[in-house]
């Protein structure tokens, strides 16, 4: 079973910077997930939230920041003193880190609060630059942006996120289409998740913190978790 760093190695470092993502580089896993957001300028950012508020010392939506004005910002002390200075990165550089690896990049589109018109085109765009179309799985909760994804770039990986249970998953992201379903923790215990396997589905779970689940998991033939601690993740599943 596959391990993605989820925001990079989150448990140890503050999540979706580059100290985070070059930890999980130096590992012997499948790959990191991260999240993006665009700038008031149109700049493609990772970064989990829609605001800055949780994981900076400044306060606002990052659509109404510019890249430069957000790079002001300290995006490393609010999780310890001793990673100050952390700035928030670009999808771009985060791709360039990993360019002589061979880490996947789950790429997940926060576009289920704003919808960041364009931001499909200029994530695929920075995917093409760094030659890693062959490397990135695009994922988002809004289906909508997998759509997008698929009719601008139909050899891409994508994967519906969700949060809540459907009885027929395969069929659901078909019509989307999507190559793949990632569920939560609890949904990957339910019935049609079985049944989706069965029909070969691809199925990836987040966010696995317990050794205990991530055996299990394996049990199921999930394919692979994303976990905020993937060393530990590593001595589980070995």
């Amino acid at each position: 079973m596959d391990i993605f760093a989820h925001r990079g190695v989150s448990a140890n470092y503050p999540e979706n910077t580059i100290v985070a993502f070059q930890a999980a580089s130096e590992l012997p896993i499948a790959g990191i997930e991260l999240d993006v957001h665009l700038t008031a300028d149109k700049e493609v950012v990772v970064i989990h939230d829609e605001t800055i508020d949780r994981t900076s010392n400044g306060s606002g939506y990052i659509k109404d920041f510019t890249l430069q004005q957000l790079r002001t910002f300290d995006f490393g002390s609010w999780y310890s003193l001793d990673y100050s200075g952390e700035v928030i990165p670009t999808l771009g550089e985060v791709l360039e880190l990993f360019a002589g690896t061979n880490h996947r990049i789950n790429i997940e589109l926060k576009t289920d609060v704003f919808a960041y018109e364009g931001i499909e085109a200029l994530v695929l765009k920075e995917v093409a630059a760094q030659q890693m179309t062959e490397r990135v799985i695009i994922s988002s909760f809004n289906h909508e942006s997998l759509q997008t994804v698929s009719q601008i770039a139909p050899y891409i990986e994508s994967a519906a996120l969700f949060a809540e249970v459907l009885v027929d998953f395969t069929t659901y992201i078909s019509l989307i289409p999507s190559k793949a379903m990632h569920v939560s923790l609890p949904t990957a215990y339910r019935k049609s998740i079985k049944l989706a396997l069965a029909e070969g589905a691809t199925v990836r779970v987040y966010t696995v913190n317990e050794q205990q689940d991530a055996r299990y998991l394996q049990q199921l033939g999930i394919q692979a978790i994303f976990t905020d601690d993937p060393e530990k993740m590593l001595v589980a599943l070995s």
